[in-house]
């Protein structure tokens, strides 16, 4: 029952059908906060939190979006596993042996990342675990059924992000919000800020919005929308850039939508820095147990 229908009851009923209808109501509430509860958090051996992404459907792209966000359409998600926060610089110098962010801080994300090192990343973190690295590293090419780190495709990440909401932000449509969830250029103060400290989205997720722009396994094409399969797409097979997807701490808040597309060259492996603005997170196949 809605506010509506209920205060019009409440006007004309007994007070003992009011009280019914009170009751009614209230555990409608309560069930529907147990449903948007977040997963439960799992920690792997290397010390990173992540939860499971549960399957499902959702509406991809945007109507409001640019050309390269449209056509809205639906894509099937398989469940997965993502990091809670984006990779820390302090996570990442233990696996890499160095520290290669401008704002240095061990809680701060690790940023001034091009693609193929967040990729050797994912890696190191997979074999640190005794599991099979996801990337072949004279390629880049990912195995997809291995079980180890990769970066998320992109309909994971916008999937991830939502979390089952439909608006524009996971917290709604107005970005005079965006402050109270993510960092971006109206309160960054030009850096960047602790991962987590800003509160998750409902699966349980942090800085989906802002902070460091988040590499996504796929390449980049403006069109691929309009042929994206159904089903756990993981973009085109070729490309000259990688997707890019969140926004960062120096993006106005219209880049760092759910939808909004982004993307830049992946950078060679001897390539020692890329952009202050562009960090990620890992995921992992739901297959098995990520906390094992």
């Amino acid at each position: 029952m809605n506010r509506t229908q209920l205060a019009l009851a409440l006007l004309g009923a007994p007070w003992w059908i009011a009280l019914a209808l009170c009751v009614s109501c209230e555990k409608e509430k309560t069930h529907a906060r147990a449903e948007t509860s977040p997963p439960k958090v799992i920690r792997t051996p290397s010390g990173a939190e992540m939860v499971l992404v549960p399957a499902g459907e959702f509406i991809m792209g945007s109507a409001q979006g640019n050309d390269d966000a449209q056509p809205a359409h639906k894509v099937f998600v398989s469940a997965f596993y993502m990091d809670t926060r984006e990779g820390s610089q302090k996570s990442y110098e233990e696996l890499m042996g160095v520290n290669i962010s401008k704002f240095e801080a061990d809680d701060n994300p690790v940023e001034q990342v091009r693609w193929t090192q967040a990729a050797k990343y994912c890696n190191a973190r997979s074999l640190a675990e005794n599991l099979k690295p996801c990337y072949d590293e004279k390629t880049w090419a990912c195995d997809f059924t291995a079980n180890g780190y990769r970066l998320p495709t992109e309909a994971e990440w916008e999937y991830a992000c939502r979390a089952g909401t439909q608006t524009a932000y996971w917290f709604g449509d107005d970005a005079a919000h965006l402050k109270s969830y993510g960092w971006f250029k109206g309160n960054s103060e030009k850096k960047t800020h602790p991962v987590g400290i800003k509160p998750p989205n409902p699966w349980g997720l942090h800085d989906m919005h802002g902070n460091v722009a988040e590499w996504c396994n796929d390449f980049y094409a403006a069109d691929y929308y309009k042929s994206s399969p159904a089903k756990d797409p993981r973009g085109p097979d070729q490309g000259q850039k990688r997707v890019i997807r969140g926004g960062s701490w120096n993006s106005p808040p219209e880049k760092c939508t759910s939808f909004v597309r982004l993307s830049d060259a992946p950078g060679l492996p001897d390539v020692c820095l890329g952009y202050d603005v562009y960090g990620f997170r890992c995921v992992r196949s739901a297959t098995g147990n990520a906390g094992k």
